[in-house]
């Protein structure tokens, strides 16, 4: 009986018969032995684009799918006891979910959205102008308004996140999920655990198109990947009651070299995690022991007339640069080298690095890098003549300041 309402309701609200007479078929397709992840992410798109279910952006393959009806499913939302009782809210930044965003906005609650992968930090909280009417509230919701009216919010911050909401590609009416296979969602709510920002009780709520909800098998699933308690169509509301634990923390043998040296809060995290005693071993890096401490050789200044191929040029500096604002600043992006060369006159400087990898990985986070008015040239330093180090005097960082990046 439940059945049948089910596929009514749907028939319905898509005004084709036909349509949800196919789902069952591909559910049981999708639960077939030797199935993939990548294979029902396909099998979803391609539905989604086949039926015309897509909305725009298009096509849909390879995102997180917007869907006809999605603000219809971001309807059940405000309705939710989660919502009501909480009041800080991360909603992910996809199209599906830009209703809710509206929603959070609207309720006066405190609204943070993840940085575009995760590049630049890990959520900006949006702040709509005093007065905003609805439709300004609206704007705010978009990706454009997420990038006029966001400030960052720093590792620092303390924040308590109460509520969860996540995009996905498919999930199951267990809570089992899976998103478009980029890792962003998964290794969010893992970095808000590292930071103490969410526990295992906090709840997550997707929200998706009915023909997204499909049987997902377990032997899929693994420990880094994020389930749902709450799955929001625009005909149901399914409370999933899932008990699959979610992430305790970031899985450092998931995080590969590349992935670190694209995301400074990444770098800071893993940091904090080694200080602390905890293995953060990279997916593709050498092993950092718990506890490990650089000798007193890595500490060593160069010597004078040359500068290693592991160290950084960055030049352009401001004429009233300090060395104490860049070093700040290098901080602040997980950068901070283990030695740095200051040649304020020349309004240039070298920071030298433990190994080649963080070099790179240092220039690589430094492009487009500004310090005050001035945007600053990196490169790799090669070898230097003596008289270009003339003048120069080497500083050690602050004790705290140590570098937050991959290497031994």
């Amino acid at each position: 009986m439940e059945q049948h309402r089910k596929q009514v309701l749907v028939a319905r609200w898509n005004g084709n018969k036909d349509l949800w007479r196919c789902l069952p078929s591909a559910r049981t397709a999708l639960g077939a032995r030797g199935v993939s992840k990548q294979d029902i992410r396909e099998r979803i798109w391609d539905y989604m684009e086949s039926q015309n279910l897509a909305d725009f952006p298009r096509p849909v393959h390879h995102r997180i799918p917007n869907f006809k009806g999605a603000s219809r499913a971001a309807e059940h939302f405000p309705r939710l006891q989660a919502f009501k009782m909480a009041r800080t809210i991360k909603v992910n930044p996809d199209a599906p979910q830009k209703n809710a965003r509206f929603f959070v906005l609207e309720s006066k609650k405190t609204l943070l959205v993840p940085t575009p992968r995760l590049r630049t930090g890990l959520f900006n909280k949006i702040t709509p102008p005093p007065g905003a009417t609805k439709d300004i509230l609206r704007k705010c919701a978009t990706s454009q308004g997420v990038r006029n009216y966001s400030t960052p919010v720093g590792l620092d911050s303390k924040v308590l996140v109460d509520l969860v909401v996540v995009g996905s590609v498919a999930v199951s009416e267990k809570g089992w999920r899976i998103g478009k296979g980029e890792g962003y969602a998964d290794l969010e709510y893992a970095m808000m655990v590292s930071m103490g920002a969410v526990s295992q009780g906090t709840p997550v709520v997707t929200i998706v198109h009915d023909c997204q909800v499909v049987d997902i098998p377990e032997a899929l699933l693994e420990d880094h990947d994020l389930t749902v308690d709450y799955i929001l169509t625009p005909t149901r509301v399914i409370t999933t009651g899932c008990e699959r634990p979610k992430p305790a923390g970031i899985s450092w043998s998931k995080i590969s070299c590349e992935m670190l040296g694209k995301m400074p809060i990444l770098r800071s995290l893993r940091h904090r995690e080694e200080q602390a005693g905890k293995d953060v071993t990279l997916q593709d890096g050498p092993r950092s022991p718990p506890g490990a401490t650089r000798s007193p050789q890595d500490l060593a200044p160069p010597e004078l007339g040359s500068v290693p191929p592991s160290s950084v040029q960055i030049g352009n500096l401001p004429r009233d640069a300090r060395v104490s604002e860049l070093k700040r600043a290098l901080s602040a992006l997980g950068v901070a080298p283990s030695r740095l060369t200051w040649q304020g006159p020349q309004h240039r400087a070298f920071l030298h690095y433990r190994d080649p990898a963080e070099a790179q990985q240092a220039i690589a986070c430094l492009q487009g890098f500004r310090l005050g008015a001035n945007t600053v040239r990196v490169v790799l330093a090669r070898q230097q003549r003596a008289s270009d180090l003339v003048g120069s005097h080497t500083t050690e960082p602050l004790p705290d300041h140590r570098p937050a990046i991959a290497g031994p």
